[in-house]
Formats: structure tokens, C-alpha cells, sequence
């Protein structure tokens, strides 16, 4: 079932994971080494561990060539409301498990998918699925209808060549904490996951899982949705492992061991009162390196990323909760509610209390507003006309910043 890895198994050692993957409430708290990481990696893993991560393998297929499929913007998914009802970010990806495929994005770009590779959209962009060779329009398969009632059996479909296998999840997240994470990923990116034991022990239990989940086992389905988590922090760990050393981001920041450390202490330790020069001896450097390393890495010194990401926290509370706004001050490190105020608006354009009531009148346009769309053509995952040709609309800021407004 899953290739050169054999019948898909839970093997016994590894339960006590999936317990511990079961009572988390995010799976980057635990210290499961899933994937070879440079040294310092625990810098990143402290940063995702205030990542709420939500998610779940939602489709299964097997495709025999030719087939092909549409996926809409994430945005535009009539089934993305049904699998996260009020998400704020949606992240897709596909599972090969066994086969090829070649999935294509909206500007024409094209990656080549072997068995094991695990392809992501961490903006949920646009994008075709398909066998070689095969072009759109592309026929109905009922995908959506699949989705909907939440039948993870394979679907069969297609015509009578190479048979490619696949799962297909989601993932969502704060796009507020997410930020600095996902302005660092490009719109598609894949990484195979059988290089080594703990990534075939992976992808091996997120089958075996669907497996169960098919047969109706109890608990089968927040199993796999813990997994599904663990497959997501994977690949990103692998991604992040295989960068180039000169490319300069928040990512390769975190890997490097004294930016890495620095952002750690910044993100563990949100409202201490942070100077460079207290931040330089916690790190084992002297000021003036710590501000040119961090810099060279993030394009910004290391208060002006603190203060932005002090009010990037300010503006995910402002909406998830009726917290007052001098509390709010308080918890992300300012003393005074007044400095919190111009900072935030300096930020935001807006105080934060037309910050917040703007918030909630959007939530309520939307709600009010959410149109009924034809499911096959212009939202559906069954989409058979092709992706439009305008440039990318990304659902965070394009500019380069490491945190944006």
C-alpha cells in the first residue's frame, strides 16, 4: 500500500507518540526529532511551539493516468468553510504515495511529484494536480461531493495507465503568529519524507490511520489530525534544513545559531525589557555583531523586530479576545498604555480599539455576506476551467519583512 515501505504498520515502539501527539494541544512542544536538524534547532522549535497548528487529511485518491484536477485559492474552496469553518489561514498540501503527478501553479510553474513527496501551498494558492500529459479542462470526479461527506475511501478515477496514489490535507493557523514563518515560504514548495526511518514511520502511520478511520474505528480521526500536524512541522523542518546557507530569511535565521538563539529568547520572553545589550550577553556576543548578524539575516535589527512582533501578539489578541487594551499592553511589554497606542498605530494605521471594532464589523460583513457559489466551477475543488492567468494575489503582505502589518 505504500510503496517500497511495504503494508502500511503502526509499529509498536512509536505509540507512545501518538498518545503524547493526542494530548497536545500543539504538536511542536514535543520533542520528537522527525527530521535531521541543523544544531540550534531548538531555537525554531521554541518559536512553533506558540504555533496553534489545525488540521486533518481530508481526501484520498487513487488516479490512474490520464486524470487531472483543479484546486481553487483556499480562499475560494466551497469545502474550505466545511473542514475549518472561520479560519483565518488555510495551508494545503498533497501526500504521493505512490506514482507521479505534476502539480501547476497559476504563473505556470511546474514540480515534478515521485512517491514520497510531500508538496505544500502555504498560502493555499491556486493549482492544477495531474498526470503527464494531461491538460485542462479536466472531467468531474466528484471530488467535492467526497469531501463533503467526509469519506476518506480512495476515489477511483481516471483511465487505464500509471495508477498514482495520493492524500490530500490541511492545515490551519494564526496568520498573526504564522507570520514570520510563512513569509519565509515561497507559494509551493516539496520535500520527500522517505530519506530516513522517522520520515517512512510518518507517512506509514498517517496511512494506517486513514485506514482506520475508513473502517469507523473510534478516535481514528483525531489521531490522523495529530499526524496530519506532525507531517506539516516535518516537511517545514526539512525544508528549512536544506536552504542554501547564503539565502537570507527568518528561516535561515532560525537555523543560524546566534540569530536563532536570539529569536528564541525574544519569542520565549515577549514582554521582558530587552536591550540590545542584555540580549547580546544572553547570546555570548558583543552588541554591535548581534545587530549586523541579525540584520544581515531578518533586515532589521533586533528591538525594531521585537516591537513589531510585540504588536503582531497585541493585534492577534485584540481579535480572538475582549481583553482590555491596557492588559493587552501589559502582556506583550509596554508599561504604558498611551506608548502602546501610538506604537500600535503607528503599525496599524488605526488605534486599537477601532483596530478591534473594525475586526468584528469585517467578521460580521462576511458572515452576513458568505455567498452561495457553484460549488463545480467557481469554488469547488472539481474546478475543470483553468487557473487564471492574473498574478498571484498572496494572502499575506508581498513585501519581504519578516513580520508585516
Amino acid at each position: 500500500m505504500c510503496g517500497d515501505l511495504g503494508p502500511a504498520t503502526m509499529p509498536e515502539r512509536r505509540l507512545d507518540l501518538l498518545e503524547r501527539l493526542a494530548r497536545s494541544d500543539s504538536f511542536a512542544r514535543i520533542p520528537v526529532d522527525f527530521a535531521e536538524s541543523p544544531p540550534d534547532m531548538d531555537a525554531f522549535s521554541e518559536i512553533l511551539s506558540g504555533v496553534k497548528l489545525n488540521g486533518a487529511v481530508f481526501f484520498n485518491a487513487e488516479f490512474s493516468a490520464p486524470w487531472g484536477f483543479s484546486v481553487p485559492a483556499s480562499k475560494q474552496m466551497s469545502v474550505a468553510d466545511m473542514l475549518a469553518p472561520g479560519a483565518a489561514h488555510f495551508l494545503l498540501y498533497h501526500l504521493v504515495v505512490d506514482g507521479s503527478a505534476l502539480v501547476e501553479m497559476a504563473d505556470g510553474k511546474a514540480l515534478e511529484l515521485r512517491s514520497g513527496d510531500v508538496v505544500i501551498f502555504p498560502n493555499g494558492d491556486a493549482h492544477h494536480m495531474r498526470s503527464k500529459g494531461m491538460k485542462p479542462p479536466f472531467p468531474n470526479y466528484g471530488i467535492n461531493d467526497k469531501i463533503r461527506a467526509r469519506d476518506l475511501s480512495p476515489l477511483h478515477a481516471g483511465g487505464s495507465g500509471e495508477t498514482s496514489r495520493f492524500v490530500c490535507g490541511y492545515m490551519t493557523c494564526d496568520p498573526h503568529i504564522s507570520r514570520p514563518i510563512l513569509n519565509g515560504l515561497p507559494p509551493v514548495f516539496k520535500v520527500n519524507i522517505r530519506t530516513d526511518r522517522s520520515g517512512q514511520w510518518l507517512e506509514s502511520s498517517i496511512l494506517h490511520l486513514v485506514d482506520e478511520a475508513i473502517s469507523g474505528r473510534v478516535g481514528s480521526e483525531a489521531m490522523l489530525a495529530k499526524l496530519s500536524e506532525a507531517l506539516f512541522v516535518d516537511t517545514l523542518r526539512r525544508y528549512v534544513a536544506e536552504l542554501p546557507e547564503p539565502e537570507r530569511s527568518w528561516l535561515t535565521g532560525a537555523r543560524d545559531p546566534i540569530v536563532g538563539k536570539s529569536l528564541g529568547l525574544l519569542h520565549r520572553h515577549v514582554a521582558h525589557a530587552w536591550t540590545i545589550a542584555s540580549l547580546a550577553d544572553e547570546v555570548g556576543i558583543s552588541r554591535s555583531a548581534l545587530v549586523e548578524r541579525f540584520t544581515r539575516y531578518l533586515s532589521e535589527p533586533p528591538m525594531a523586530y521585537l516591537m513589531r512582533w510585540r504588536l503582531q501578539l497585541a493585534a492577534r489578541s485584540l481579535e480572538s479576545t475582549s481583553r482590555g487594551v491596557a492588559e493587552i499592553a501589559s502582556d506583550v511589554g509596554y508599561e504604558s498604555e498611551a506608548a502602546f497606542n501610538r506604537a500600535f498605530k503607528r503599525e496599524f494605521g488605526r488605534p486599537p480599539g477601532r483596530y478591534r471594532s473594525d475586526h468584528k464589523e469585517r467578521l460580521d460583513t462576511r458572515s452576513r455576506n458568505a455567498p452561495a457559489q457553484d460549488e463545480n466551477v467557481s469554488s469547488g475543488t472539481d474546478m475543470s476551467r483553468p487557473l487564471p492567468s492574473e498574478k498571484r494575489t498572496a494572502s499575506l503582505s508581498p513585501r519581504k519583512r519578516s513580520i508585516t502589518t
